[in-house]
């Protein structure tokens, strides 16, 4: 067999290695979440350890996982958990889209020009280090109390994030691959989509996953001080009256909704942007 003959073999074989299948990797998240819900009811049951032979945890404080999903589901049957929720995610999509559209482009933008990077990377520093409460509070203050500063101010938080993690991935990239494209000519837009996204896509993902992760929780301060509607709304009413049955129930629905687009489509994008190795 020849040389190149071997390492094609190689090549094939390397390329017949399975990855592990996403839904394998999903019943071993789900199986974690039970463990910890078991752990959860766990703490709420009455234990024959307990000092004053009740329950470990006051119920008021630590509700069941059973009672929480129970005003889960009534607060979804009477129309009220779908209306904020509706509305908290719409904020994260728009707010999300924004800051990695802006993000993406500044990063790419800042890792190819050293003289632009050098005169954006001080400013860049300073907006990573402001606190998110500030910026949400600041935005209310010059803006009034809106939606369109509601939204400006998840953006401002996150578009820092996303430059960072974009000028890094751009200074990784393989200069050789940009040599050939200058030798044939290629244009800049064959560049972008065939050269430089493909090296990009780990540093988009992880910019993705974080910012889906970021950007919600900015999105409740965002409802909790200037929005009547949202599932940060809903929190502040539950904060005021005690009802941590309340805060659970729609904290955890919306923490569902981040798992599901973390198994539908982060980690489907993840394994396809895998798929040769």
């Amino acid at each position: 067999m020849t040389r190149s003959g071997a390492n094609t073999d190689f090549c094939n074989e390397k390329r017949r290695v399975p990855l592990m299948p996403i839904w394998s990797s999903i019943r071993t998240q789900l199986l974690s979440m039970t463990i910890l819900l078991c752990l959860w009811q766990l703490l709420c049951w009455q234990l024959p350890f307990s000092p004053t032979g009740g329950a470990v945890v006051d119920s008021q404080l630590l509700p069941s996982p059973l009672r929480v999903a129970q005003v889960m589901w009534q607060e979804w049957q009477s129309g009220e958990l779908a209306y904020h929720l509706q509305a908290t995610l719409l904020r994260v999509a728009i707010a999300f889209s924004v800051s990695m559209l802006l993000g993406s482009v500044l990063g790419v933008w800042m890792g190819l020009n050293a003289g632009l990077n050098r005169w954006l990377d001080p400013i860049l520093v300073f907006f990573l280090n402001i606190p998110a409460l500030v910026v949400i509070i600041l935005f209310y203050i010059w803006m009034g109390m809106t939606e369109f500063a509601a939204i400006a101010a998840v953006v401002m938080n996150k578009v820092p994030n996303v430059v960072v993690t974009l000028r890094q991935g751009t200074w990784s990239l393989d200069t050789r691959y940009r040599a050939l494209t200058q030798v044939y000519r290629i244009s800049r837009f064959r560049q972008m989509k065939e050269v430089i996204l493909p090296q990009l896509a780990p540093y988009l993902l992880v910019s993705t996953r974080s910012g889906v992760a970021l950007i919600w929780k900015i999105v409740l301060v965002v409802e909790l001080l200037g929005r009547s509607e949202g599932v940060g709304f809903q929190l502040h009413l539950a904060f005021q009256m005690f009802d941590v049955t309340m805060i659970l129930a729609y904290s955890l629905a919306f923490i569902l909704i981040v798992q599901a687009i973390e198994w539908l489509l982060l980690q489907p994008w993840e394994k396809y942007q895998s798929r040769w190795r």
